[in-house]
């Protein structure tokens, strides 16, 4: 059986609810909790079936080890696709769009990624095993119910699951401030996979060595980077904006 999760702040919580509910054995609410959203919160807690628990906000906040909102939930890990390949075989609708992130350790920033993913229609986000945050109860906050919309992968070598992307026919767009085209000269129409590397270090050199094409966010100030979930919205902008022009 798969070992419970811990997920805590009210977006998260509430996402799970609606989405699914079977998968939580308890959610605790502070109980000095009397606002409008507390009260429409439990409101849908006792909808959907869920046993609830009023407790005092210390024993809440030592369970999220964090900023919790006034919410825990103890659940049970979702599947929402067995693999990457399953994700594949589904699309019918349009090409596929994937996020490949390379390094990025920090789960503030998964979070803000998988919004991103979900904003912009990704159909999964990839991240290699040992250089990857995962989807602790910090990530699925700040990704705040996108992590229970978004599929998310870590695979165990990244170039060669680059290779087999490749392998089937998607175009591997890598981001680099080195790199000599700008973000709007890539062509995103079709199948595509994004490829961000985390501040600083930046892509792994395997791959980097993997990209079929490498581009670049023209920069106008002095900021020399950004972060790398800013870095995401931003070319997954371009990427929705020109399969929305293309009719994809």
């Amino acid at each position: 059986m798969s070992q419970r999760q811990i997920i805590h702040g009210f977006h998260a919580v509430t996402s799970r609810l609606r989405n699914h509910p079977k998968s939580l054995h308890v959610i605790y609410l502070d109980q000095a909790r009397k606002d409008k959203r507390a009260k429409e919160f439990q409101k849908l807690v006792e909808d959907k079936g869920v046993r609830l628990v009023l407790a005092e906000a210390a024993r809440i906040e030592e369970m999220a080890r964090g900023k919790s909102q006034g919410v825990v939930a103890m659940a049970d890990p979702i599947q929402l696709a067995k693999d990457l390949e399953e994700v594949l075989e589904t699309l019918s609708a349009e090409p596929p769009l994937l996020l490949v992130l390379d390094g990025v350790t920090d789960p503030h920033n998964l979070g803000a990624c998988l919004r991103n993913a979900d904003a912009f229609g990704v159909h999964a986000v990839v991240a290699p095993k040992d250089r990857s945050a995962g989807l602790s109860a910090v990530a699925m906050k700040a990704a705040s119910g996108a992590a229970d919309a978004v599929p998310y992968f870590t695979v165990t070598n990244l170039a060669r699951s680059l290779r087999e992307l490749k392998d089937q026919g998607i175009l591997i767009v890598g981001t680099d401030d080195e790199a000599t085209m700008t973000l709007a000269d890539a062509d995103f129409s079709g199948p595509v996979a994004l490829v961000l590397g985390a501040e600083g270090a930046g892509m792994r050199r395997l791959t980097r060595e993997h990209c079929d094409v490498l581009v670049r966010i023209p920069m106008y100030g002095q900021v020399e980077s950004l972060n790398v979930s800013v870095s995401a919205g931003v070319c997954l902008y371009e990427a929705r904006r020109q399969r929305g022009k293309s009719g994809s």
